[in-house]
């Protein structure tokens, strides 16, 4: 009599076994992507007669899925600015969410709804679990392990979360989202489109999960509040919009909240600035310096502004006003506010302008603003030229040169009538510096200006860059090169580092 094979179930040498089993699935062209690793993992559990834990079924999909990206050459389907993700699996996708659909009128019948809304989060999830497999048994739904874990997290983040979107807001590499429409969700990753692979039933689905998220933070969405903007619980930022003003159906944009606060250092890292410009820019905060940061949409704006801040003195009372609070200041003494847009009456709206008188009058030594948009801007240079000293803010203009502009435009929005010439002297008087931050083709944030704003004469704004971004040429490279390099100019508030005792430290960085 032969005695038993014995078969390891182990993940360090599991793994190799079905590694190798999933280069031959994707070598033979019989499957691809994800579909290759879930065969793989039957294979074994079929050759060896013995069950894997979901758990590690889990841990091999995430370790192999690389290895199926490496070896799949089908592109998805995706716009002509998205780059697909090579492990996307529509078909996949869609029978998960097809059964899911399917089960979930016996689902309801299964549970009872008002003890499973007393219940923890983590009973209600076991709950629905047990659901979604006894009925996926009594109606002997051919799955395999990998599928069956899917479809219960499907269910559960239907019934008790976002629905699809769950998966994308627990990767940290997301920084944006983008719901066009059920089936053409995506996603910024590294700074890159990608096409999200997931997707929703229907348009019904699509504004469920938008009014669930919206509703959350007391706020609504229907045709007499078609278009909503709000901050969710985390910090993130969602816009929703639906017919009749969407005509293709409901949308989502989702800017997700970073959960690690940014340093300059970490922006060095990340290459969108150099030492010597994070170096300037901690002796400009320092100098009580006011600045503004320039830039397009999603320009990283926002993320630049709360890097510099953080180099704020701990002495200091902070002033934060956002119509989204997204700046998040580590200093102690720091009071944030946020505007209210109106109610559904169209009454108790608080806009920036008040919310910009009422912080003059809590003291401030420094007033930061998220971004300036509208008439606001004749308040912010009046407060920067009346002892604020260090003030900051963003806007949305492509150049330094373009930013001033914009401000002009802006304050010309508040209503009250102004030489230009009185203007642009405010300017000069004003603002000390423009950081010009880009997203470029690459993907990369890049700051690729510092300029001080040195006088001029009467309606002339004269500008001096300090710092400067320099491309080399591509040669066809998808990766963009360059330096970032220092005009060798001396600023023109080196008395003010001479009070401080940093001129010998600000020369020497200009210098470099």
């Amino acid at each position: 009599m032969s005695e038993a094979v014995s078969y390891p179930t182990d993940i360090a040498t599991v793994r190799p076994v079905i590694e190798a089993r999933v280069r031959s699935l994707l070598a033979d062209g019989a499957v691809t992507g994800l579909y290759a690793v879930s065969a793989a993992i039957d294979w074994y559990q079929d050759t060896t007669e013995q069950s894997l834990s979901r758990d590690m079924q889990r841990e091999l999909m995430k370790h192999l899925v690389s290895v199926a990206e490496a070896q799949n050459d089908t592109p998805a389907q995706a716009g002509p600015d998205a780059r697909p993700r090579a492990h996307y699996q529509p078909e996949f996708t869609r029978r998960v969410m097809r059964l899911g659909a399917k089960i979930a009128p016996e689902i309801m019948e299964l549970l009872d709804l008002r003890a499973l809304a007393g219940l923890q989060y983590a009973a209600q999830r076991g709950a629905i679990r047990d659901a979604v497999m006894s009925v996926s048994k009594s109606q002997r739904f051919d799955l395999n392990g990998v599928e069956s874990a899917e479809l219960v997290d499907y269910v559960v983040d239907d019934m008790l979360g976002l629905g699809p979107l769950e998966r994308l807001l627990a990767d940290d590499s997301i920084s944006e989202i983008m719901v066009n429409g059920p089936e053409q969700v995506y996603v910024e990753r590294h700074g890159q489109l990608e096409l999200a692979d997931i997707s929703f039933r229907d348009d019904d689905h699509v504004l469920t999960i938008a009014t669930r998220i919206v509703g959350a933070v007391g706020r609504r969405v229907d045709e007499t509040t078609p278009l909503v903007d709000a901050r969710l619980m985390d910090g993130s930022r969602i816009n929703v919009t639906i017919p009749p003003l969407a005509i293709d159906g409901p949308t989502m944009t989702i800017r997700k909240f970073p959960k690690d606060d940014l340093k300059l250092s970490d922006l060095i890292d990340r290459g969108s600035l150099s030492g010597p410009m994070a170096d300037f820019l901690r002796i400009a905060a320092q100098l009580r310096l006011n600045l503004l940061v320039s830039g397009g949409t999603g320009s990283g704006k926002t993320t630049l502004l709360n890097a510099i801040s953080r180099e704020i003195p701990a002495n200091e009372r902070i002033v934060t006003l956002e119509d989204a609070a997204e700046l998040r200041l580590q200093q102690p003494h720091v009071v944030r506010l946020e505007t209210r847009p109106p109610n559904i009456e169209g009454t108790g709206q608080v806009p920036m302008r008040a919310l910009f008188r009422n912080a003059l009058r809590m003291r401030p030594d420094r007033i930061i603003i998220g971004e300036v948009r509208s008439e606001e801007a004749f308040d912010l240079l009046q407060a920067m030229n009346t002892g604020h000293d260090g003030s900051m803010s963003t806007l949305h203009a492509n150049t330094p040169r373009e930013a001033l502009t914009r401000m002009e435009n802006l304050i010309a929005m508040s209503g009250i009538v102004l030489p230009t010439v009185f203007v642009r002297q405010q300017l000069r008087d004003a603002i000390h510096l423009i950081v010009q931050i880009s997203r470029m083709r690459d993907g990369v944030r890049r700051v690729t200006s510092i300029s001080e704003i040195v006088g001029g004469e009467e309606s002339v704004i004269s500008l001096q860059e300090l710092f400067r971004f320099v491309p080399e040429p591509t040669q066809g490279r998808e990766t963009l090169r360059g330096q970032f390099v220092s005009s060798g100019l001396t600023p023109g508030f080196i008395d003010r580092a001479i009070e401080h005792g940093l001129d010998g430290k600000l020369r020497q960085i200009v210098s470099v």
